[in-house]
C-alpha cells in the first residue's frame, strides 16, 4: 500500500513537471511592459501623469443630523501624459464622489466632488475617498470630516 502511494505521487509529480516545460518568458514580450520604476530607481524620462490636489482633506465643521453637504477637491495634472481617473470609492455608503470621465491633458485640471450624507450619523465622522488613476502613485486618498450634532 505504501509503495503504491509513493508510485502515484511520483507519477503525478512527473506529469506536473512535464507540463511546466516551455518558454520561461511571456509571449507578450518585455518591450510591452512600461513600468516607470526599476531596480535602479525612477526613470525620469518616462512620460507619466501626476495627480496633484490643491488640498487632500476638508473639514465640514458642524452639521445637523440628516444634512447632506458637498466639497469639490481641485486637482491638476502636473505630469507629462494624459491623466485618466478610473474610479473614486468611499469607505462608507454615506459618502459618494463624482469625477471627470474624460482624459485630462498635462497642465489641465478638474474637480472631484465628495458628498457626505449625515443621516443616521452622530458625533465626529471621518471618511476617505480613494481615487484610482493611471498616475504614479495609482491610488490617492482624499479625506473629509464633520461633527454631526442632533
Amino acid at each position: 500500500m505504501y509503495m503504491r502511494n509513493t508510485l502515484l505521487i511520483f507519477a503525478a509529480s512527473l506529469l506536473l513537471l512535464a507540463g511546466c516545460k516551455g518558454k520561461a518568458e511571456s509571449d507578450a514580450g518585455v518591450d510591452l511592459i512600461r513600468n516607470p520604476h526599476s531596480a535602479d530607481g525612477y526613470q525620469a524620462d518616462t512620460k507619466m501623469p501626476v495627480l496633484t490636489f490643491d488640498k487632500d482633506s476638508h473639514d465640514f465643521g458642524r452639521l445637523s443630523a440628516g444634512e447632506s453637504i458637498s466639497y469639490s477637491f481641485h486637482f491638476t495634472n502636473t505630469g507629462s501624459a494624459d491623466l485618466v481617473i478610473s474610479s473614486c470609492s468611499a469607505t462608507c455608503g454615506c459618502t459618494v464622489a463624482s469625477f471627470p470621465k474624460e482624459r485630462i491633458a498635462p497642465g489641465d485640471g478638474g474637480y472631484i466632488t465628495v458628498t457626505f450624507k449625515s443621516a443616521g450619523k452622530s458625533g465626529q465622522q471621518f471618511q476617505e475617498v480613494t481615487v484610482v488613476s493611471n498616475a504614479q502613485p495609482a491610488r490617492t486618498k482624499l479625506k473629509i470630516q464633520a461633527r454631526v450634532v442632533q
